[in-house]
C-alpha cells in the first residue's frame, strides 16, 4: 500500500536518484542535495513498503502563491493515482498553510493538471523572481516548453 509521508533528511539520497533521468532530460530541475535539505519541510513522499516510489514539494512564493515542484513517479508505479494523490495532498497543505489564492505548476504534462482543475495561464503573469531564482538553472533557458496552470484556491 503506498503511503504518503512528509520527507525526512535521511530520504535525500533516495530521492536525488528517483530523479537523476528527468534531470539529465531537463524535465525536472536539478536540485542541490543542500537546497533539497533547505527544503526538506516542502516535500512530501510516496513510499510503498518504505521505498521511495515518488515525490513532490510545495513551495511557498507568497501569501498568495504557491507552487508545486518536482512532482515524479517511479515509471514501475505511474498509472495508479500516485502523483494525483500527492497533488491533492500539496492541494490542501496549501490551505491549510494559509496560500490565499493560486498554487502554480510549470509542467510537460499539462492534461495531468487540468484534469485536477488547474487552469493554463501565460507564462508572463508567472512573478519575476520565480523566473529568476528557477528557470535560469534550467538546460531549456531561454526557450520553454513547459505549460504554466494555477489552480484557483478561491473563487
Amino acid at each position: 500500500m503506498i503511503e504518503l509521508v512528509k520527507a525526512k533528511l535521511n530520504d535525500i539520497p533516495a530521492m536525488q536518484a528517483l530523479v537523476t533521468g528527468e534531470v539529465k532530460d531537463g524535465i525536472i530541475l536539478n536540485r542541490s542535495e543542500d537546497e533539497v535539505a533547505t527544503n526538506i519541510r516542502s516535500y512530501v513522499l510516496a513510499k510503498d513498503d518504505g521505498k521511495l516510489v515518488g515525490y513532490t514539494a510545495l513551495y511557498i512564493h507568497s501569501k498568495r502563491l504557491a507552487e508545486i515542484r518536482s512532482l515524479i513517479v517511479d515509471e514501475a508505479y505511474r498509472g495508479q493515482s500516485i502523483g494525483k494523490r500527492m497533488v491533492e495532498f500539496t492541494l490542501e497543505e496549501a490551505k491549510t498553510l494559509g496560500v490565499e489564492e493560486d498554487v502554480l505548476v510549470l509542467t510537460y504534462l499539462p492534461q495531468f493538471f487540468e484534469k485536477l482543475n488547474f487552469k493554463e495561464i501565460n507564462k508572463e503573469v508567472i512573478p519575476e523572481h520565480k523566473i529568476w531564482a528557477d528557470c535560469i538553472k534550467c538546460i531549456h533557458f531561454p526557450v520553454c516548453n513547459e505549460v504554466a496552470l494555477v489552480y484557483k484556491l478561491t473563487l
